[in-house]
């Protein structure tokens, strides 16, 4: 015999008493889901059952189908949520990232499920769960309306892919929609700048120093309130002690007595245990965790930093997926971020989107390949670190393929390259090999700015940098921009700029290229991907030309090398709106870290500058070699014929002359 699903199955009833909210939010999803696929709900004719069971461990569930009856079972929450995702994956055929993908669910017949009990796979990672950080797109994005929304689809998404945790958001995101994510069944954590999800005490206190031996009672009193707004939810609590924002605590010191490695240890030791006292105060078997993060990994390796043994250790990668710290500035130690040896309370915090402002991924892919993310965590799995995976995953939507990786090592699972791109293809695109190749090739095609194999550009690589060099050039022209010394010791401002010049130039063959296959494919994810670091690479390489003509005094040519690559950056801002459809129209709106836009306004203005250096006092020179024949420019009767015309005016009639030109 076999279970039909259809318009008329219903869902529940729930047989442990009160159904959890997690639970119901669960039913209404796969409601939902039937309801896509089968049409409105019509009488019942049919139920899922949700059933109470013991199991030998959290989470699980199991699906039965017996004699035309079907029943979830499961021992908590989360185990009935992930019963009733089961079904509508496997059954309905609706994949984890359907909504990120801008899936098209369609109807289709009644469904017969073969009798039989079905399962999930157990985890090889207790807490796994994404960190929704960077989120600028999101804050400023609704569908149909709903600013919410996104956040409660992020939630599906992550719960779909077999996560229990997340840090729903940054800052006062965290706090906003932390509700919302408990209601999920999700277990809640925190930012590591964030302890216990606490207010910033500048916001709170914006008159004092955010000295915490200036005031101990008020920084106690806003840990105490973060636990009590908590207290009845599943929390992972992350314990430490950093500065305002993503900076260490001594950056804000004016007590001058954390000048030494040893006294910032035993500060951050003795707050952590501060901290552990107050959530104990108000939770019973309280799970703890602390961030090696940055500078407190550097301090935790020599033995600076006293932990209880039970505490979850975080340990980091450096953004681009390499289990070493991260480079702070021109700073890049590279110091293992893995224990010596295996580790009995360990995990991760591990990035496939990163803001570092200088060469990480945002609004484009993780720049390494799958082959290189799953190496780099079995390294991880071989040390012990499996209590605590968290996922920078920012956007989601520009990360799908990576947070898929990612997925399949929550379960253990093993991972390469070739299988994962036909597998993610097979799903979301019909198994087409193009796309599959597309994903395959893109890491190869990007941009290495160091010798590591993990230093890889993101996008911010093309607008962080030209952005810097704009502004080293009206600060002091001649001098090398301080912040550029972790890519190049050259001695002036125009070599740093001709050095990544022609580090983009060496790699746009490749992302030209790799765009081309794309576009071929019609994967339009992908295509944008390709396209900006392309565009961004040949921005780049006109950057480097522009000083080489100003090096030459050719004020001119680098005035329009200046434009060419600022309408590269325009293309990508077009590029991003041009990739909008259905309910993600408006979801580049808010595209403020990489910022296309704003990388076109400061190479405008460096033309502006160029111009004031080549061209007359009474700005007609320039205008005179663009708007007037040749053999009217010598004749000056009239000084200028039209209203002067702005910088890009002019570089556009240039450059349409150019073309005439050349016929």
């Amino acid at each position: 015999m076999s279970f039909t699903l259809c318009a008329g199955t219903a869902i529940g009833p729930y047989t442990g008493g009160d159904c959890p909210e997690a639970v119901e939010n669960a039913a209404r999803i796969l409601r939902r889901d039937l309801e896509k696929r089968f049409g409105p709900a019509e009488r019942p004719v049919n139920a899922i059952a949700l059933e109470n069971a013991v199991f030998d461990r959290p989470e699980a569930f199991t699906v039965e189908a017996a004699r035309g009856e079907m029943a979830v079972r499961a021992g908590d929450a989360l185990g009935f949520v992930y019963g009733l995702l089961y079904i509508s994956e496997h059954f309905l055929g609706i994949p984890p990232f359907w909504f990120w993908m801008d899936m098209d669910i369609g109807r289709m017949p009644p469904v017969s499920v073969p009798d039989g009990t079905y399962t999930g796979e157990k985890p090889a990672v207790r807490y796994r769960g994404w960190f929704i950080n960077d989120e600028v797109l999101l804050k400023k994005w609704a569908v149909r309306g709903d600013f919410a929304e996104p956040w409660r689809m992020a939630f599906e998404a992550l719960l779909r892919c077999g996560g229990n945790m997340v840090i729903p958001g940054t800052d006062k995101d965290g706090r906003l929609y932390r509700d919302l994510a408990s209601s999920f069944g999700l277990w809640l954590s925190h930012h590591h700048a964030e302890a216990l999800g606490a207010e910033f005490f500048l916001r709170e206190y914006p008159d004092l120093e955010p000295n915490y031996d200036d005031h101990p009672t008020l920084f106690q009193k806003q840990w105490e309130d973060a636990v009590k707004a908590q207290k009845d939810k599943r929390v992972v609590w992350c314990l430490g002690f950093r500065g305002q924002g993503d900076a260490p605590f001594w950056a804000y010191d004016t007590t001058g007595k954390y000048g030494t490695d040893e006294a910032r240890g035993a500060m951050i030791s003795r707050m952590i245990r501060l901290q552990r006292r107050i959530v104990e105060k108000y939770v019973s078997h309280p799970v703890f965790c602390t961030n090696l993060y940055g500078e407190v990994m550097e301090l935790y390796a020599r033995g600076l930093v006293e932990l209880d043994p039970d505490v979850i250790r975080i340990r980091a990668d450096n953004g681009f997926g390499k289990m070493v710290t991260r480079r702070r500035g021109n700073h890049d130690p590279r110091v293992s971020a893995l224990p010596d040896t295996p580790e009995a309370h360990g995990g991760i915090y591990y990035h496939v989107s990163f803001y570092d402002l200088q060469a990480a991924n945002h609004m484009t892919m993780f720049p390494n390949s799958v082959d290189f993310l799953s190496a780099e965590l079995d390294k991880v799995m071989e040390k012990g670190l499996s209590e605590y995976w968290m996922i920078n995953c920012s956007n989601i939507r520009p990360h799908v393929y990576m947070l898929d990786a990612v997925r399949k090592k929550w379960f253990g699972q093993a991972l390469d390259g070739d299988t994962h791109s036909r597998a993610f293809a097979a799903v979301y695109f019909g198994g087409s090999e193009a796309v599959a190749a597309c994903y395959r090739a893109y890491s190869a095609a990007q941009l290495p700015f160091g010798p590591e194999p993990d230093q890889h550009a993101g996008e911010q690589f093309y607008c962080e940098i030209p952005r810097m060099i704009v502004h080293q050039f009206f600060i002091d022209r001649l001098s090398p921009a301080p912040g550029l010394r972790w890519l190049t010791e050259a001695g002036t401002l125009s070599e740093q700029a001709r050095f990544f010049g022609d580090l983009c130039r060496t790699q746009a063959p490749k992302l030209l290229n790799l765009w081309e296959r794309c576009e071929k494919s019609g994967a339009a994810d992908i295509t944008l991907h390709a396209r900006l670091q392309a565009l961004g690479a040949q921005a780049g390489a006109l950057l480097g030309d522009g000083f080489e003509k100003l090096e030459k005094q050719d004020m001119l040519a680098a005035f329009m090398a200046f434009g060419d690559a600022a309408e590269c950056f325009r293309e990508a801002a077009e590029a991003l709106k041009g990739w909008e459809k259905g309910v993600f129209r408006g979801f580049t709106f808010n595209d403020c870290f990489a910022d296309y836009k704003h990388t076109a306004y400061m190479l405008e203005k460096l033309m502006g500058c160029v111009r004031e250096l080549g061209d007359s006092p009474a700005h007609d020179r320039w205008y005179r070699l663009a708007y007037m024949d040749r053999r009217d420019r010598p004749i000056r009767v009239l000084l200028v014929e039209d209203n002067h015309p702005t910088d890009r005016e002019l570089y556009l009639r240039f450059k349409k002359r150019k073309e005439q030109e050349n016929g």
